[in-house]
């Protein structure tokens, strides 16, 4: 891997995990102790897709060694969501302030973007086909499940488009259904992307 490739790495993972210590610190109505803002946090998929573009990239900066195509290539789309999903449907439900609008703009914007940036200049992409696609669905719907549960104890949902507390089970099922799709389709185009990258 070259120096650039490594050096970028670190600079993203240093991004990402400043962003999450930072929103750490601005959740309204945030617990008073680290346990409960860790629980609190870990119930959105924002932080724990960016969490996991802090841990790949600070194992490739520290390694020097990318982690594997269809690693990449799912996160690099997961984290794509994230900032997708938070600027369509999101972002008019709240209205961040000071240093709360600087931790919101790092894990929905910068650390996406970045991201992006750093899979399409320096990521493998060799071998990555529609399978991967259709692979790169296990995490959100494993996180949806997770999220389910949580509620299921909690009451509380992290998103609108998946909670029961509001919707019917039907608009629950043509909401996961849209969002399966779309991710599908996201993955196919990223897919085709890193064909047009190779050439």
């Amino acid at each position: 891997m070259s120096p650039a490739a490594r050096l970028t790495a670190a600079f993203l993972a240093t991004v990402a995990v400043v962003a999450i210590a930072v929103q750490s610190t601005v959740i309204p109505d945030g617990p008073d102790t680290v346990a409960g803002t860790i629980w609190v946090m870990a119930g959105y998929f924002t932080i724990l897709t960016n969490t996991m573009v802090a841990v790949s990239t600070g194992v490739i900066a520290a390694r020097g060694r990318a982690l594997s195509a269809g690693w990449l290539g799912g996160l690099t789309l997961w984290i794509g969501i994230v900032g997708v999903i938070y600027h369509t449907m999101l972002s008019d439900l709240w209205n961040p302030q000071g240093l709360a609008w600087w931790a919101d703009q790092g894990v929905h914007s910068a650390v996406p973007v970045l991201t992006f940036a750093w899979w399409a200049g320096f990521a493998p992409k060799a071998g990555l086909g529609l399978r991967h696609a259709a692979l790169w669905l296990a995490w959100p719907l494993i996180y949806l499940a997770y999220a389910l549960v949580r509620a299921g104890f909690t009451g509380a949902y992290p998103y609108p488009f998946i909670d029961l507390n509001v919707l019917s089970l039907g608009d629950f099922a043509a909401n996961v259904a849209g969002l399966s799709l779309g991710i599908f389709l996201g993955g196919t185009a990223l897919v085709g992307l890193a064909r047009l990258i190779r050439r």
